[in-house]
């Protein structure tokens, strides 16, 4: 028969598709908000993190005892690597600094597909939804709280003998 059926293999297009979900849920949020990374970024984010986590653990399973390899390594690997991702996210303009939630939000994206990788589905599930609801009411309450007490932004000086202090600055 040319195609029999793989439980393994469905386990896993099951989980890439998951994380892929997974993933367009968590970009869908800063899609809607008009940040850079949206949700084709966040998916394929998460997708990629489960793909080398599987592939990583079905190496390890299939050839156990002929190769020595570490499957811990490679989620090690993944959060540097999106810590890079998630820099160029990063941007500083006119004192401000632009991107860290959705830096910090991709970051999140790649533990959630890893997390499905090892078929962590329930905990990659709860992140996603916790995620989601920092994106959403802790801004909510981020900017009430800064309505109720003022903003205030501490913008570092450098004098003329080139030593710093900080100012405050009342908005």
């Amino acid at each position: 028969m040319f195609f029999e059926f793989d439980p393994t293999l469905a386990t896993t297009f099951l989980q890439l598709s998951l994380a892929a979900f997974l993933g367009l849920l968590l970009g869908a949020e800063r899609s809607i908000a008009g940040k850079s990374a949206g949700m084709r970024t966040f998916a394929l984010v998460s997708l990629g993190a489960c793909l080398f986590v599987v592939v990583s653990v079905l190496i390890t399973t299939q050839y156990f005892g002929k190769v020595n390899f570490d499957p811990m390594r490679v989620p090690a690997a993944i959060i540097s690597g999106i810590g890079f991702i998630g820099a160029g996210l990063i941007m500083f303009r006119q004192n401000l600094m632009r991107g860290l939630t959705t830096a910090a939000g991709m970051w999140v994206a790649a533990g959630v597909g890893a997390a499905v990788g090892f078929g962590l589905y329930y905990i990659a599930t709860f992140t996603t939804l916790l995620t989601l609801l920092i994106f959403t009411a802790v801004w909510f309450i981020e900017a009430n709280l800064k309505l109720y007490f003022g903003r205030h932004n501490v913008e570092p000086v450098v004098n003329k003998d080139h030593t710093s202090s900080s100012q405050l600055d009342d908005e």
